[in-house]
């Protein structure tokens, strides 16, 4: 890719930040799942910005602050007004003392390979919180993130101890002190970062967000959160930016690749999972086209939804992310999938399909 005009953008309705409706996430950039080396890292960051990508996600979490330490080295080298970046709150990075005995990384973080040696707090309180942001502006470089969010807040993450996190979020002041940061231009708009659409439902009860980065909750293989969560936010000008496009990868493989080796959610895709991906990638071959150019493209579709932020792991990946984008995909496609109870009836598409 060699073009330097960014691509389409959407807006935040309430804060008018103006977010590439193609945007790029970092947790690979952390090292989820492969180690990727700083070249390689690099070169798909540069691969994203010659591509027009102009947004870009990260969190102290990825790679226990790897992404952060590399988007801040790349991003620093673009004039501060040209890219949106966005991070995240709820885990404080504490160096892992130098006397400790070998680690074993705890259940559900050991996607990080060779993560960085610090080690995992979670803390929604306002001063954890407030910590947090300026941590994360010294690592990236910046005396500002455009989003601030808060992190896997919510009882499938926290389990039973998800009442306490709550309380520390909501009376304990943590939403107050993002409000504060918003006011003091340190944060420009504020958020959830989550997997579960259910929290961001009771957030909104507390606190007037201005978007949410919501994971693998509105795809082409769900739409659980469609009505009347989605309807919801356009309602509260709640813009909703779609983490996990391909459902933590399986459709952007489709089935070319071993069932053993396809991941749904961050776990082995179950047999469920992996018929109604068959079924996708049966239509999508009749059109000619990539289940993962419809997987991209379909979250589009909605109003509240002002970007997709897969993950690439290397510039190739990032390149063919952008291919996928620009495939034209007929209206017929979408029409084919809701006869065969593939979206939802009433999930709205992407306009001008036959461009």
């Amino acid at each position: 890719m060699t073009t330097t005009t960014p691509l389409p953008t959407r807006m935040l309705p309430r804060t008018r930040h103006a977010l590439t409706t193609l945007g790029m996430g970092g947790a690979p950039l952390g090292n989820m799942y492969d180690l990727i080396s700083e070249d390689a890292s690099r070169a798909a960051f540069d691969a994203a910005w010659a591509a027009g990508i102009r947004f870009f996600d990260t969190a102290p979490f990825y790679g226990y602050t790897l992404s952060e330490r590399r988007f801040g080295e790349a991003l620093r080298e673009h004039p501060r007004d040209q890219w949106v970046l966005s991070s995240k709150v709820g885990r404080l990075l504490k160096p892992l003392s130098p006397h400790a005995a070998p680690r074993e990384l705890p259940a559900g973080e050991t996607a990080w390979q060779n993560p960085l040696p610090f080690e995992v707090h979670y803390d929604y309180s306002a001063g954890a919180i407030r910590r947090s942001v300026e941590d994360s502006l010294q690592r990236l470089g910046t005396n500002r993130l455009d989003i601030g969010l808060v992190h896997d807040i919510g009882r499938v993450t926290h389990g039973d101890r998800h009442e306490f996190h709550w309380r520390q979020l909501t009376s304990g002041g943590g939403l107050r002190e993002m409000e504060a940061l918003r006011r003091e231009g340190l944060i420009g708009a504020i958020g959830l970062g989550v997997n579960e659409w259910e929290i961001v439902r009771d957030t909104m009860e507390h606190v007037d967000l201005d978007c949410t980065l919501l994971a693998g909750r509105y795809t082409l293989l769900e739409q659980q959160a469609l009505d009347p969560f989605l309807a919801r936010c356009v309602e509260r000008g709640v813009g909703i930016i779609v983490g996990g496009p391909f459902n933590s990868g399986i459709l952007a493989a489709g089935l070319r690749r071993p069932s053993s080796t396809l991941k749904f959610n961050y776990a082995a895709a179950p047999a469920e999972v992996v018929e109604r991906v068959a079924r996708l990638q049966a239509v999508c071959d009749g059109f000619e086209v990539p289940l993962a150019a419809a997987a991209l493209q379909f979250p589009l579709g909605h109003p509240a939804v002002v970007s997709c932020v897969p993950g690439p792991r290397n510039a190739d990946e990032l390149n063919g992310i952008v291919r996928w984008m620009m495939q034209p995909i007929p209206a017929a496609l979408w029409t084919a999938l809701r006869e065969q109870g593939l979206i939802a009836a009433d999930a709205p598409v992407p306009a001008g399909a036959d461009r």
